[in-house]
């Protein structure tokens, strides 16, 4: 074989001489001169050619400034397409697309590729539902890019189908960080009857309950100093959800050097301070790689476990709103606790020792949603979350509250009339309910619900106390 059909038949050969073929388009979100042009687009589709509607397609989405428009521009900066994305009402992570169009003889790809951007666009703005109403002829197109019917709908006398487009950002978080625990700690009696999953285990035979937790390696690495004090945030927030009185702590710290081990020790310190809880001891290791583990003691002779929800019990959500994110984390981890006093901390921390609920759980690292599911799942059964009812910071979007690590929240469950403990700083709320089944299912304000965890969370199964066993 010659040199030369040895070349041909190298069929991974790429000629790296020759420019990248492009796209004669471009896609942007609309300057105002865009956003006029897809409104051109419209009026001479909808109006003109199509008859949809009489006059005029504008509506109130055009004139909400949530509203964004996504446009295609070709070559000489002309617009080829466009679409529309706005919030339903008041936003509360659910958003519709609509008002696709495409001018005729534009290059193909436009139409899809507006769509896939709308969708990402939805998602970046914190949207847990996206929903639009095509026309029957499109919904093969929709379908194709993953988007699901959800029914039929009639616009001046023609056919359309309503669709969604599925958000799996709350099942991702759940399956990242919580699914394989079933497998991994199957054997292993955890917390004793009643309190397997919880998030500290009462320790046999005493009134002490322990909690332990690491701090990622890479947020180790990262924000030394933030993690240390993360060390003692969590594992209080354990013990605090379980209604026990935080008595010590003990830390396990693996550093480059005695210089970086300071930085986390010094988080460590200041979060002991912040919340009256003594360092009683540890081990520190240097000359390795970035790590940090902190186990905490408290005590309380009636813990409160996971699993004591049952259907029918409502579902409350604590939470301090003060704050802002973590500079460098936005969107995953939230931090009002550094700005309080440590009165305010010791209050939201025991407000589930006083209020004695039947169930409770902190909210950690699977999110407000995952942390529901699991205390469902360990109470044998289901959960729907009321969207709007949901306590939130003003500078959070939906989506990334449902999925950070709020700082300090707490759920809690139990009958309609029982009453709850005031937590200083924080807002607590009715924002949802237990029912028979698996899994946590989303409700919007036009009382629809919407899946957002199929099943179990952990695999752990519920937890029962011997006298509830068969």
């Amino acid at each position: 074989m010659t040199e030369q059909m040895a070349w041909d038949r190298n069929v991974l050969l790429v000629d790296h001489r020759l420019p990248v073929a492009r796209p004669g388009w471009q896609l942007e979100e609309a300057d105002p001169a865009g956003v006029r042009a897809h409104r051109q687009l419209r009026q001479q589709a909808f109006v003109e050619d199509q008859g949809l509607f009489a006059g005029s397609d504008l509506d109130d989405a055009d004139d909400d400034a949530a509203t964004v428009v996504l446009v295609a521009r070709g070559v000489a900066g002309e617009v080829l397409g466009g679409v529309r994305l706005a919030p339903v009402g008041v936003d509360v992570g659910w958003w519709t697309g609509s008002r696709l169009v495409v001018a005729p003889g534009s290059p193909p790809g436009i139409g899809p590729a507006l769509v896939a951007a709308a969708c990402a666009r939805a998602e970046q703005a914190g949207a847990l539902r996206f929903d639009a109403v095509v026309q029957d002829r499109y919904a093969a197109m929709f379908t194709r890019l993953g988007w699901a019917a959800t029914g039929a709908a009639d616009i001046a006398g023609r056919p359309h189908t309503a669709m969604t487009w599925p958000i799996g950002r709350l099942a991702a978080l759940a399956q990242a960080t919580k699914s394989p625990l079933g497998g991994l700690l199957a054997g292993l009696h955890l917390g004793g009857p009643g309190f397997v999953g919880d998030d500290g285990a009462p320790v046999p035979g005493t009134d002490v309950v322990a909690a332990c937790d690491a701090i990622l390696p890479s947020m180790v690495e990262r924000d030394p100093g933030w993690a240390g004090w993360c060390g003692v945030l969590v594992n209080v927030n354990d013990l605090s959800a379980m209604g026990a009185a935080p008595l010590g702590l003990l830390d396990s710290i693996g550093a480059r050097d005695a210089s970086f081990a300071a930085r986390v020790v010094a988080g460590l310190r200041a979060g002991s301070q912040a919340w009256g809880v003594p360092v009683l001891g540890g081990h520190t290791q240097l000359g390795v790689p970035a790590a940090l583990s902190v186990t905490a003691l408290g005590r309380t002779d009636r813990p409160v476990p996971a699993s004591g929800g049952r259907p029918g019990q409502h579902v409350r959500l604590t939470a301090d709103l003060g704050g802002d994110w973590r500079p460098g984390a936005t969107g995953r981890q939230w931090d009002s606790t550094t700005g309080r006093t440590t009165a305010e901390l010791q209050l939201m921390g025991s407000v589930v020792a006083r209020t004695a609920p039947a169930a409770a759980k902190d909210v950690s690292m699977a999110g407000l949603v995952g942390t529901l599911g699991m205390l469902a799942e360990a109470s044998g059964c289901g959960a729907v979350l009321d969207v709007a009812a949901v306590p939130r910071p003003t500078s959070a979007t939906v989506g990334d509250w449902f999925t950070c690590f709020p700082g300090s929240a707490f759920l809690t469950t139990d009958g309609a009339d029982r009453s709850f403990a005031p937590a200083g700083p924080a807002s607590t709320a009715t924002c949802g309910e237990l029912v028979p089944g698996s899994g946590v299912r989303l409700r919007w304000p036009d009382g629809s619900t919407t899946p957002a965890l199929a099943g179990p969370v952990t695999g752990l199964g519920a937890s029962r106390t011997p006298e509830e066993n068969p």
